[in-house]
């Protein structure tokens, strides 16, 4: 496991005890369904209500019989009596693991929610803050048009309340529960255990089994860390770009406690954006596990072991990826360094030709063909390229651009306002600020 950016709440989910606990937890309710079923004495299940875990007992054993479920309920019956005999009574092995793993990603679904929740609490705050803020837009990393630097923010909280739907969804489908037997036939255990264990342990009884809970969920809740990663590594890609020093528009935290104060061994300038570049490593390492997990859903027959190996470092992995990934985000987000004035200097460094499109269309509309009005727009845009003139100074003196516009007609179009006109709109729709 990438224990390096193990947080503790994520890292006790995917930890030997807690799963440990867990298989005790089912092997106990599976007692308890067969206590109310009349099969375990009422007596016997008191005393098995108390069994406990020993980890140096089950590490005996498991040198002896290089079978984990067999040492673990060997282990547990060391803290019984002849009431033993009913530990894992009609269960086969993944009945008991494969439901509490089941849990553990359920609890980890759980944990990534709430880093959600904390991590678009920050976007929109700075989407809030930043909302009547012009910036320039790009495309091809190419100027394009005037915007927001809000609706950046914006636009990333909206993806990551659907990475919080899709994880609701997943979430859904790994909080399931089987005991079924061997083959998924319920031949030595009847669906009645199944039912009762589940609902002691907040799960949904899967509806057809085999020996294992199928690995297309455990797909799924790999594929949707992987996107939630995706969305992450977005972010991050987009404050590297603002942060590139001819752009310099957005720089993370940089010398604050518990930031890099360093950003070099040799040269004493360096700001650089390596927490960034570190969230776009792991997501790099998140996708290469959904590919894993889907390697994963097709096995041999009604079982075989080729998934165990690979999940075992897939799913925790994965996980602690996402949990880090989002705090580490939420940190560079909440604690970004936005230079409005850079943003104004870059809007002004094509001289005015941002407002190309909208001079095009008000020759438009004030009667000009529209294929004249474009190439006259053009010929300026070209002449400011290539010459270095404002774009603005050169429509004022050309008198076919000012005998369409004159004026204040004209003026009124090199306004960066025009294109915050609708912000207002768009942030009601994503429900931000609400």
């Amino acid at each position: 496991m990438i224990e390096r950016y193990s947080r503790p709440d994520m890292k006790r989910v995917w930890s030997d005890d807690n799963a440990y606990a867990l298989w005790l937890r089912v092997e106990i309710a599976a007692c308890q369904a067969w206590c109310d079923l009349g099969v375990v004495p009422p007596e016997d299940m008191a005393l098995i209500r108390g069994a406990t875990f020993n980890r140096a007992s089950y590490d005996r054993w498991f040198e002896e019989t290089k079978h984990d479920l067999v040492s673990f309920t060997r282990a547990v019956s060391e803290s019984l009596g002849p009431e033993s005999r009913w530990v894992h009574y009609g269960l086969t092995s993944n009945d008991v693991k494969d439901t509490a793993l089941a849990m553990q990603m359920t609890e980890a679904c759980d944990l990534i929610d709430g880093d959600i929740g904390r991590f678009q609490d920050v976007l929109e705050s700075q989407a809030i803050a930043y909302k009547d803020t012009p910036c320039i837009g790009r495309s091809h990393g190419v100027h394009a048009e005037p915007m927001s630097f809000g609706l950046k923010l914006a636009l990333w909280w909206s993806e990551m309340s659907r990475n919080r739907q899709r994880l609701a969804e997943a979430r859904s489908r790994v909080n399931v529960g089987m005991i079924s037997g061997p083959v998924g036939t319920y031949a030595g255990i009847p669906p009645q255990i199944e039912a009762s264990v589940c609902e002691q342990l907040g799960l949904t009884p899967v509806a057809v089994s085999n020996q294992i809970i199928q690995r297309d969920r455990h797909a799924e809740f790999v594929q949707t860390l992987a996107l939630i990663g995706a969305t992450l590594e977005k972010i991050a890609t987009e404050v590297r770009a603002l942060q590139r020093t001819e752009v310099r528009e957005v720089q993370e935290p940089f010398g604050e406690p518990g930031y890099v104060t360093k950003g070099s061994s040799s040269m004493p300038h360096k700001r650089n954006p390596e927490l960034s570049e570190r969230v776009c490593g792991l997501a790099r390492l998140v996708r290469g596990y959904a590919t894993t997990a889907l390697e994963n859903v097709a096995l041999w027959h009604e079982r075989d072991i080729s998934h165990s190996s690979a999940e075992r470092m897939a799913l925790p992995d994965t996980a602690l990826a996402i949990d880090y990934m989002l705090e580490l985000m939420t940190g560079i987000v909440g604690g970004m360094r936005v230079d409005t004035r850079q943003m104004m200097r870059n809007l002004e460094l094509t001289r005015g030709l941002v407002f190309s499109p909208r001079v095009m269309l008000a020759l438009v509309e004030a009667g000009m063909d529209r294929a004249e009005a474009y190439d006259l727009v053009q010929e300026h845009t070209t002449r400011s390229w290539d010459d270095e003139e404002d774009f603005r100074d050169l429509l004022r003196t050309d008198e076919r651009v000012t005998a369409a516009l004159p004026g204040e007609a004209l003026e009124c179009l090199f306004d960066y306002g025009y294109y915050l006109g609708h912000v207002d709109y768009i942030y009601k729709a994503a429900g931000i600020g609400a």
